[in-house]
């Protein structure tokens, strides 16, 4: 894992995680709420910082941190050495790590992967399941869930009961605000009510929502993505996924089922896709097109039963010693992927365009002339292109995504309501 998505630092200091909020920019969110989350976000800050950070009288803030210390929430640690250096020692603020638990769930079709995090945002344990083939049925969806949250929460060594909530990351159409997957690869009924249905079995509240906003929470919360206030991520695996953040928020439409950028239209009465509909720019460059493309123009009927991820590789070992079909179907996806960043860029203007996940191995697929295609293809407004990063990450950064997801809406529950304090908030 690349070193701007590590969860926790390496030498037991504050990191801090979630997104870094410029002051002012968020009056509209209770006072106490701001004050939680730019303490995790900097991982620890003295008082006087946080009310220049915030705009809000010392008095009000030293009110606003003596109530979270009260909760439980925030705890008194030792300021930074450059801080120390001069005169008393200050003392800082850090999030009281301990003080809340969530597991975060990302559920595919190859693998179950799942993390235990702290308030503070550092991981404490995480485990993976192999996925049933063929198992479809909800059922058995919620209980592969099940074993591997105790799984998970054993090597934790904790109790599922010790945890505040659940997030949960599946590919498909997701309603999060109503906890409802409309459609799923993974289910073979629609819709499913999977916060509820998952909450009944476990015994928690399940908070769920489409894979690739997991992972734009993921780098929106530990990643490149922190200190941005516009970014795009466009993930490519199983599927063609992208979440967009606008001004340090993740936005998921009106519906809830906005961005889904694999299932735009490239191409009139084209390939079938796994939605049901054709000409999804997912069923040009997901992993079963290509391997749909490399059966017919490379004849590998023997291949059959064998995974998507062998002969993914095997398309990819043919393509790097030579064989031009091989290369053909890379260069082609390329351009679809081209077309579709094009339209990326041309809707929304990125600061920065993330390609996520797996697949990024493959470098026949994003090579240079893809990159130099999204430009030709994107408007010419005299400026240039928005910078383009390539995170090859592995799928624990799904979970690490619905871990944020979790924490989100548990520091919501606790901070995002009641009394108000000062500095417009």
């Amino acid at each position: 894992m690349n070193e701007a998505m590590r969860i926790g630092p390496p030498d037991g200091g504050r990191r801090g995680c979630g997104p870094l909020v410029p002051p002012l920019t968020d009056t509209q969110r209770p006072a106490r709420l701001q004050a939680f989350e730019a303490i995790r976000a900097a991982g620890r800050i003295a008082r006087a910082q946080l009310a220049r950070d915030l705009g809000i009288s010392p008095a009000s803030i030293t009110a606003l941190t003596a109530e979270l210390i009260e909760a439980g929430l925030v705890e008194e640690v030792a300021a930074a050495r450059a801080e120390a250096a001069r005169g008393r020692p200050p003392v800082a603020l850090g999030v009281r790590a301990e003080a809340r638990l969530v597991a975060g769930i990302k559920l595919s079709d190859r693998e179950h992967t799942a993390v235990i995090a702290d308030f503070a945002g550092d991981r404490r344990a995480d485990a993976t399941l192999p996925a049933q083939p063929g198992a479809r049925a909800p059922d058995a969806l919620l209980a592969a869930l099940e074993t591997l949250l105790d799984e998970v929460c054993a090597r934790a060594g904790l109790e599922r009961e010790a945890l505040a909530a659940v997030g949960l990351g599946l590919p498909g159409f997701v309603d999060g605000a109503a906890g409802r997957v409309l459609w799923s690869p993974l289910l073979d009924r629609r819709p499913v009510d999977l916060a509820a249905e998952a909450g009944a079995r476990l015994g928690l509240p399940v908070h769920v929502d489409n894979d690739a906003n997991l992972v734009t929470l993921a780098e929106l919360w530990f990643g490149a993505g922190r200190a941005l206030s516009d970014f795009a991520v466009v993930t490519i695996e199983h599927g063609v996924g992208m979440g967009l953040v606008i001004n340090h928020r993740i936005w998921r439409g009106g519906g809830g089922l906005g961005l889904e950028l694999g299932h735009t239209k490239v191409q009139l009465d084209g390939a079938l896709c796994r939605c049901g509909q054709r000409g999804c720019l997912e069923s040009y460059i997901a992993d079963y097109a290509l391997v749909r493309e490399a059966t017919t123009a490379l004849n590998w009927p023997h291949h059959a039963g064998q995974s998507q991820t062998v002969l993914l590789e095997s398309l990819h070992d043919h393509a790097k010693a030579g064989n031009e079909a091989a290369r053909t179907i890379f260069r082609r996806a390329g351009r679809y992927l081209a077309l579709g960043l094009a339209n990326v860029v041309n809707l929304f203007d990125p600061g920065l365009i993330i390609l996520s996940g797996e697949r990024m191995r493959y470098d026949y697929l994003y090579a240079r002339e893809t990159l130099a295609e999204m430009e030709a293809l994107a408007v010419d407004a005299g400026r240039p292109a928005p910078a383009v990063q390539t995170h090859a990450w592995g799928d624990m950064l799904w979970a690490h995504g619905a871990a944020a997801l979790a924490l989100a809406a548990v520091t919501e529950a606790q901070l995002g309501a009641g009394p108000r304090h000062g500095g417009g908030a």
